[in-house]
């Protein structure tokens, strides 16, 4: 195409902006809190050259690793392309040569065998190495301190997998990072492979096992003993990939499914639970196990896949407000034979959401998500791969207390928030993400806010004006100036 798509994906907060730069000395209003001093990075899906089909969506997009610097009480900001070998392809000859979303029998012939990842999804900080990921291919390194690519990383050549996952978990405890790949070779396959990178990032284990069928993956949880691999009807067809199709539609007639297995056994111990029909999931809160030794896994659970462009892709024709969802908690006996899942309602509608690192794979008291106001005073900011941006964000309690939340005005948008912990004993951390103003059709505004976690009714403690246009992020991860210097160290 010579020109982007005058669609939802390529227009308003979505539309296509393709610069890098570095802006320093940038405006504090309020006081950025002494905790806050690290990076929060982000990933950011923008397209360097317009899509080869007017059909494409906002998934799609380069990898763009962008880093929001709070440190020493000052702000500065920087991004940069992720330099994937499909990025320096389409450079090259200064036009896309990539077809469809995650299709590579829509690609020029002459890239056939060229990694058509874009590594945009979400940036993995681990044993001092900050990844860029996308769950359709391996992910690429970048310098934390220049965001200059390194390369794509495979464990030092340990790596057998052709995938991973852009939602690792690592254990508070011992470090080490729990993460997978699924279509771990190739796309419509049912092998997915589970594996463990030790404190220090060495791959220790790859196992591989099939799923009951060709699932989108997204996102997978531990507790202390287990690892957890839920499985939701959105589904891959090799033979539609070939003839030019989509990669996923969602089948409603399909059940859901929760694979456990004892987090360093062997695959061949997993039990697999059976869930709803028709159901979809793209992220989990967390999982942990009770005193009695079953697993509860909350997830932010929909009736039908919540992304517009596989609906459509699936002929399946509903409105907006016909997608229900809640924070469901699925629970099951992983020592019991395989069963149903006990299903709860645990939470409110919505994504995103974040418990704290130190509390990952283990009980947890609080977390926050982001959803619609139920409130609304005029419609949600259009933008990001759903089409409308969340305005609201909770601070959830499990222990009965009442929720927080915080609510935006009209024409405004939070992005993903990330957990910054605090060194003050009983003192929740705080939130730290970018919201978004309109004010216009095609114009916004952006700063970067940090909310205290335990007060988000308060408001933020302190506004960063971002001066350039941004688009929206997928999502994001904090490190703090403390693990830098170690990384450099």
């Amino acid at each position: 195409m010579a020109a982007f798509p005058q669609s939802p994906h390529f227009m308003g907060l979505n539309r296509p902006i393709g610069a890098e730069y570095d802006l320093d000395n940038l405006v504090v209003e309020g006081e950025i809190p002494a905790d806050v001093d690290g990076v929060f990075f982000r990933a950011v899906p923008d397209p360097a050259f317009p899509p080869k089909f007017d059909d494409d969506n906002v998934l799609s997009g380069d990898g763009m690793i962008s880093a929001v610097r709070l440190q020493g009480g000052k702000a500065s900001t920087s991004i940069r392309y992720v330099q994937t070998a499909r990025h320096k392809a389409e450079v090259e000859v200064d036009r896309t040569r990539f077809g469809r979303y995650r299709n590579p029998f829509t690609d020029d012939a002459d890239m056939a065998g060229v990694d058509r990842t874009v590594a945009n999804t979400t940036p993995v900080w681990h044993a001092g190495r900050l990844l860029m990921t996308k769950e359709d291919g391996r992910p690429y390194q970048i310098d934390p301190q220049t965001l200059k690519t390194i390369g794509s990383y495979d464990f030092g050549g340990k790596l057998k997998s052709e995938t991973v996952t852009a939602h690792v978990r690592i254990d508070p405890v011992t470090g080490e990072m729990f993460f997978y790949g699924y279509e771990a070779d190739g796309p419509a396959s049912t092998k997915v492979a589970y594996m463990i990178a030790d404190k220090d990032g060495n791959l220790t284990s790859e196992q591989w096992f099939d799923v009951p069928y060709c699932s989108m993956m997204h996102d997978f949880t531990i507790t202390e003993n287990y690892a957890l691999f839920p499985v939701y009807p959105t589904t891959c067809s090799l033979d539609r990939l070939k003839e030019g199709g989509d990669h996923w539609i969602h089948e409603m007639d399909l059940d859901s499914w929760l694979g456990v297995m004892p987090r360093y056994g062997d695959v061949s111990e997993i039990k697999w639970f059976k869930g709803g029909k028709g159901v979809s999931c793209y992220h989990m809160m967390g999982a942990f196990e009770d005193a009695e030794g079953n697993i509860h896994f909350d997830q932010c659970l929909s009736n039908v896949n919540a992304f517009p462009f596989i609906r459509e892709a699936s002929g399946i024709h509903i409105a907006p407000w016909d997608v229900k969802g809640a924070l469901t908690r699925w629970t099951v006996n992983p020592k019991a034979p395989s069963g149903d899942v006990v299903e709860n309602i645990v939470g409110p509608p919505g994504d995103f959401p974040v418990i704290p690192a130190a509390e990952q794979g283990r009980p947890y008291a609080r977390g926050w998500m982001l959803t619609m106001n139920p409130e609304m005073r005029g419609p949600p900011v259009a933008g990001g791969p759903v089409g409308a941006m969340f305005n609201l964000l909770m601070r959830l309690d499990f222990t009965g207390a009442s929720i927080q939340a915080l609510a935006l005005d009209p024409g405004m948008s939070f992005n993903e928030p990330v957990h910054v912990p605090s060194k003050t004993e009983d003192h929740e951390g705080w939130l730290v993400m970018i919201v978004d103003t309109q004010t216009g059709p095609d114009d916004f505004t952006h700063a970067c806010w940090i909310v205290d976690a335990g007060n988000v009714g308060a408001g933020p403690v302190a506004k960063i004006a971002i001066p350039t246009r941004l688009r929206p992020q997928v999502h994001g991860w904090w490190v703090s100036s403390d693990q830098l210097a170690k990384a450099v160290a």
